[in-house]
């Protein structure tokens, strides 16, 4: 994984009112600390986001603190009631590993508050194909990087291993992969079903101000590709495979160098996401990235 140094940058670009900078960086206790899914209870029925913010400001920005603090939080009975049954479920269903309730729970865009508390049963995926058309292109590799060690799953060779290599997994990481690389897998593999929390980087990245494809936002907060791959697209991708398909020698190893530096990388990007969001959820009190940087405490978009 690059590292990526604790600097502060200027990615969130927040009108000049809020021109201060999150300080963004890899944080190696990602994992290993308490992570924000008990700071969260957006999961349970009847509590949004202007609830959540008021658990927050009342003093209750932790499970255990809602319990010690619920009957001063001014909250209906009814619903006081609901938060404290559904808290128990939370906490035997984190201590039970069960990804599967956050899953079902959890709004898509939150999906990435439960990445610290699972960092350790994550995979990060990428897919290289033939084209965009799932009609008539098909996956070509498949990369995936449990945060020690890349895997490669190649048409031809190995890709049939790859539904058993990822059942394993309670979280997966992607960039667009919601649009293109699961769709692209389920076609690939019928039977396969994907019940993890699938956090698609694309859309928290936005949240900070982080636009455009993967490489462009490598670039723009220090990610450096090796020499081999530098410069190398998704339709390089699709050149390379067609390359390999000739018989040019070195096009599938350059394919899957490419590949495994896209998982990689991810989980920089990740890190990096979820310390930044955690930090304007938690220490500045708005309820969303968009909002910081819109310069608003609105209510959710």
């Amino acid at each position: 994984m690059t590292q990526v140094p604790c600097t502060f940058l200027p990615a969130l670009t927040p009108p000049p009112s809020k021109r201060s900078y999150i300080r963004l960086g890899v944080n190696n206790s990602i994992g290993r600390t308490p992570g924000t899914l008990r700071n969260t209870f957006i999961h349970i029925p009847g509590v949004g986001y202007s609830t959540e913010r008021h658990l927050w400001e009342s003093g209750a920005q932790t499970w255990e603190e809602f319990r010690q603090k619920h009957d001063s939080l001014s909250l209906r009975t009814s619903l006081a009631k609901t938060i404290v049954t559904a808290l128990e479920d939370s906490e035997e269903s984190l201590r039970e590993r069960d990804h599967t309730y956050f899953a079902r729970s959890l709004p898509t865009r939150e999906y990435w508050r439960a990445y610290s508390d699972f960092k350790h049963e994550t995979a990060y995926l990428d897919i290289e194909t033939t084209g965009l058309d799932m009609e008539s292109g098909g996956v070509t590799v498949v990369g995936l990087y449990d945060g020690h060690k890349t895997r490669s799953f190649v048409h031809g060779d190995n890709l049939e291993a790859f539904p058993a290599a990822v059942k394993k997994f309670k979280v997966l990481v992607t960039f667009n992969g919601a649009r293109f690389d699961v769709p692209f897998l389920k076609a690939a593999f019928k039977d396969l079903e994907f019940d993890q929390i699938h956090i698609d980087l694309r859309y928290p990245l936005r949240r900070l101000g982080f636009v455009g494809g993967l490489k462009a936002i490598e670039k723009r907060v220090g990610i450096e590709r090796s020499a081999n791959t530098r410069g190398l697209s998704g339709w390089d991708a699709v050149r390379l495979w067609k390359a390999h398909e000739r018989g040019e020698s070195g096009a599938l190893e350059t394919l899957i160098e490419y590949n495994a530096e896209d998982v990689v990388n991810l989980e920089t990007l990740i890190d990096l996401s979820y310390c930044t969001l955690k930090t304007i959820y938690l220490k500045h009190g708005f309820t969303s990235g968009d909002e910081w940087r819109d310069g608003t405490t609105a209510g959710m978009p």
